[in-house]
């Protein structure tokens, strides 16, 4: 995953799974410590953590973020992975709401591209490769590519 979706699918994961009663200590400090890291850097999450499955506040921050890389540098990919760890080992069903769900995958690489989901998009549980995989383009639980007729 590059670095911006990387940040972008922490984010979204903290504020899915992190802001809830029921995520563990473990995944609220590691959102809070990603959160202040952007938030030093004048990135805003709030609209990501109003509505953490809306592809419009993911867009809106993945542009934010393209459009000032120096944010996310080595400390904030640092922060990124503990949230998605966190997300991974105490809530994993809130990876749901970023389309991706991997479990107990052993591969040399995985690659995923651009997904928008309100649900499950990849899915991969007990999978075992030699070399790696790579998904692109993934749209999934009812969002819809074709605009309505006029």
């Amino acid at each position: 995953m590059d670095p911006i979706s990387l940040v972008v699918a922490a984010v979204v994961l903290g504020a899915s799974a992190g802001l809830t009663e029921a995520a563990s200590q473990v995944v609220r400090d590691a959102y809070t410590g990603l959160k202040a890291l952007l938030s030093g850097r004048a990135v805003d999450v709030s609209g990501v953590e109003r509505k953490p499955d809306s592809p419009t506040q993911r867009a809106a921050l993945t542009k934010t973020l393209t459009d000032t890389p120096q944010v996310v540098d080595d400390e904030v990919l640092a922060a990124a992975r503990a949230v998605t760890d966190a997300v991974a080992a105490h809530d994993p069903e809130a990876a749901r709401l970023v389309g991706v769900s991997l479990r107990d995958v052993q591969a040399e690489f995985v690659k995923i591209g651009s997904v928008t989901s309100s649900g499950d998009g990849v899915v991969a549980e007990g999978v075992r490769l030699a070399g790696g995989f790579t998904v692109e383009e993934v749209r999934a639980g009812g969002v819809d590519d074709h605009p309505s007729p006029r």
